[in-house]
């Protein structure tokens, strides 16, 4: 028998952004709602998944009391439970189909942007949470390493990480790419929209330079800095802060370049800049490039190579989908031998017992050397005699055969017995 692994989840693919953001946990939050669960349904084993584009619950237990995670979760944010909210909810019951899908999220096949190269680094948070809550039981501890193994096998064999998939991603890659000839570089970050706040997002974990972060709205900029590596600019200070910058990245909405050949003919420019145009209408004349030292890039250069990069991904889906049934099936014939293994134990312990029942019956006039050897000739005795049994009943248990075998094994040895001893 497996052991029932369930889920429910809200994503980009149920629900709006305005829907996904109220039930959104962050890592406080998180906590705190893990520790209710275990309070309110007494839940050992729960990952619990909560970026911008999805929240999820993920859980051992027999009976499915994923509507009840789903109505505590709305009453933790605040949100009235009615049907509405619910139905924004998608439950999933059946073990492997759960399986499945933690495995297509956590590989990057269910993001956004196919091959999502975040989304492993907050399965891996979501885990140690889990971990450091005591929530992840031998069930969840082998879940998530053999996840962590299908994603190196991912990397290892597949074109569906190479590459950046999306606009941000291959500008964040441009900029990486850029500043290995500067020492020290800077990098300007101007405009915080939809695709400015992406670009930020793919920059948190980088350190390839020094980042600065500049928005007509000084508190969007601040607020976007807080607990990040970003250093915050105002606006006013735009031509200051390019003039020292070495990448500037533009996703400024107007309708007019604020960046001008003009201006920049005006900046002292002693080695090269890079511009990275993202704004539609375009907010830097394309022109700049006739000062010396000035190159400039636009959005249609890296959408190019975005879309040389997913359609090699997409093409690897398949590949990723072999290597992810390869594990379900590695590791449910790893859950279902769970199943027999309080019955190996306690015939170990069976046999143990009667060798040193009959150990004893025999030391009257035995040496100390002696009574080592017997020691060791037995214990290897039982070692071997254990050997058949295990093989045979890991192999039941692949054919779901298990049942029987135990059965036979306690009415051979009287296993209950024994349980009933060492309790």
């Amino acid at each position: 028998m497996i052991i029932p692994f369930k889920s429910v989840s809200i994503s980009h693919r149920t629900a709006p952004l305005t829907i996904r953001e109220m039930v959104a946990l962050n890592e406080e939050e998180s906590r705190a709602f893990a520790i209710t669960c275990k309070d309110l349904f007494g839940l050992n084993e729960l990952l619990i998944v909560s970026t911008c584009n999805r929240t999820e619950l993920y859980y051992t237990a027999k009976e499915s009391i994923s509507e009840n995670l789903v109505k505590a979760l709305l009453i933790e944010k605040g949100i009235e439970v009615t049907p509405e909210f619910l139905n924004y909810f998608k439950h999933r019951e059946d073990t492997i189909d759960s399986l499945r899908h933690l495995f297509e999220v956590a590989t990057g096949l269910q993001s956004k942007v196919v091959g999502d190269l975040q989304i492993p680094n907050q399965i891996k948070k979501a885990y140690q949470q889990a971990a450091d809550l005591n929530m992840a039981g031998p069930y969840l501890h082998r879940l998530m390493h053999t996840i962590f193994y299908s994603n190196k096998r991912v990397a290892q064999e597949t074109s569906f990480r190479d590459g950046a998939a999306s606009v941000s991603y291959a500008t964040v890659a441009l900029a990486e790419e850029l500043s290995q000839a500067i020492p020290q570089p800077k990098v300007l970050i101007l405009g915080l929209g939809e695709i400015g706040l992406d670009v930020c997002k793919n920059m948190e974990e980088k350190e390839f330079a020094e980042f600065t972060v500049m928005n007509r709205t000084l508190e969007k900029a601040e607020k976007i800095a807080q607990g990040k590596p970003f250093r915050v600019a105002p606006f006013e200070d735009l031509w200051k802060e390019v003039e020292v910058a070495d990448i500037i990245i533009s996703s400024v909405r107007t309708e007019n370049p604020i960046i001008t050949l003009e201006e920049i003919k005006k900046l002292q420019v002693l080695s090269f800049k890079y511009f990275i145009d993202l704004s539609v209408p375009r907010s830097i004349e394309e022109g700049i490039e006739k000062n010396p030292g000035i190159l400039l890039y636009n959005i249609d250069s890296l959408q190019e190579r975005a879309d040389e990069a997913l359609a090699a991904r997409i093409a690897s889906i398949p590949d990723v989908k072999v290597i992810i049934e390869e594990s379900i099936v590695s590791f449910n014939d790893w859950s279902k031998e769970m199943e027999v293994s309080p019955t190996i134990h306690k015939l170990k312990n069976a046999l143990e017992q009667i060798r040193k029942d009959e150990i004893n019956r025999h030391l009257k006039g035995l040496s100390a050397e002696e009574v080592e050897k017997l020691e060791k000739i037995t214990a290897n005795l039982v070692q071997k005699i254990m050997k058949q049994p295990v093989i045979h009943l890991k192999a039941a248990c692949k054919r779901g055969e298990s049942e029987k075998m135990i059965d036979v094994l306690n009415d051979l040895f009287n296993l209950d017995q024994v349980e009933a001893l060492e309790s």
